[in-house]
């Protein structure tokens, strides 16, 4: 052995990631709260909770996440300040479906080798997404794998906690026949079916910087619209006087009747009507390209909803208002009926629960408009 062996050599460049902490610092010092303690580079992220301990039973709600391969879209166009906002809403998101206020949330970043400026990218939409959240970002590590992740790959995780009182935990007990189905509108894809969504456009041949006429933008471009970020606006409408909210449901992951269905009692019946929306241009675009069965896209994508709240009927306007003075478009999805009498349309799968959860039943029926 000619030469000795050091940690620098041996693929791990500590100066760089020393150097990708200097570069984050102002980023992350915008994504706080005035319960933090301590700031960056300590081992622990610390957070006063003096503030829940005068609840009168509060209850811890925590969650955790990644991204999954929308990493991959992000690497190919060597763009990086927008994949944090998927992370953020992927992690938060579900925090919010039961009721609580996101409080604190810590990242992982690990990487073939560590690019300080491809770090703080990271980190900076990370920050930026956590900032819009009112969720304070009190830590993280930014880890160097040579040998296991090729120079350029990284892949993002996170974490974060939040708190409800007992009292205000929503849930599938306070959901009843009679209640309306209220949609919220997607940014896009969001981060959920990239692999099936890759799969599509590699085998068309279409390159990410092709100009989609229906999108309006490129391919990449499409495909990198962060995810919208739901959090802070629907704590907010939660406590708007005059609205009560009986249950949330974050539409990632297994689409939409399977989430729904797991944050409803058993027992009922959500009928949702596909009439009621157009699905942005994406989705069809996918399911044409690839021949996608509507059935596995709608399984795998969120077609254009990416939360459902259920509430009374004589409140669905209010809520669309508020909703709507924030950005978010809302529109009435369909209704919750008693399972046992309902007539079901014959034919038409009938979702029962989802994720080990045997919750309520999801019928989605219709088409979407032409």
């Amino acid at each position: 052995m000619s030469e000795p062996i050091t940690y620098a050599s041996a693929g791990v460049d500590v100066e760089a990631g020393d150097r990708a902490v200097e570069l984050m610092k102002a980023s992350v010092r915008r994504a706080t709260r005035p319960e933090v303690l301590g700031g960056l580079g300590g081992f622990a992220g610390m957070f006063d909770a003096s503030a829940i301990a005068r609840m009168t039973h509060p209850v811890l709600a925590t969650s955790t996440d990644g991204v999954g391969t929308k990493v991959a879209i992000a690497q190919a166009l060597d763009r990086h300040d927008t994949i944090g906002f998927d992370l953020v809403g992927m992690v938060v998101d579900d925090i919010v479906v039961c009721g609580a206020e996101p409080l604190f949330m810590t990242d992982y970043i690990a990487t073939g080798r560590v690019v300080p400026e491809r770090v703080a990218a990271i980190v900076s939409g990370i920050a930026a997404a956590c900032e819009q959240a009112r969720v304070a970002l009190v830590g993280g590590e930014t880890a160097e794998h040579p040998g296991l992740l090729d120079p350029d790959e990284y892949d993002v995780a996170g974490a974060a906690t939040g708190v409800v009182e007992h009292a205000d935990v929503l849930g599938p007990d306070r959901v009843r026949a009679g209640d309306v189905v209220l949609a919220l509108g997607s940014s896009g894809l969001h981060s959920n079916g990239y692999s099936l969504v890759r799969r599509v456009v590699a085998s068309a041949g279409w390159a990410l910087d092709r100009h989609v006429e229906e999108f309006g933008q490129t391919l990449g471009e499409e495909l990198l619209t962060p995810t919208r970020v739901y959090s802070a606006d629907l704590l907010d409408l939660i406590r708007t006087d005059g609205i009560d909210v009986h249950a949330l449901s974050h539409v990632t992951g297994g689409g939409l009747a399977a989430n729904l269905a797991r944050v409803l009692p058993q027992g009922v019946l959500a009928r949702l009507d596909r009439s009621s929306w157009t699905p942005p241009a994406v989705f069809s675009t996918v399911g044409a390209l690839g021949q996608v069965p509507r059935a596995d896209l709608e399984r795998t994508l969120n077609m254009g909803v990416g939360f459902v709240a259920m509430l009374p009927a004589d409140q669905v306007d209010a809520a669309t208002r508020e909703l709507s003075s924030r950005g978010i478009p809302a529109w009435v999805l369909g209704e919750v009926e008693a399972l046992e009498g309902a007539s079901l349309e014959p034919g038409v799968e009938v979702v029962h629960g989802a994720k080990g959860v045997d919750g309520g039943a999801v019928q989605v029926v219709g088409d979407h408009p032409a």
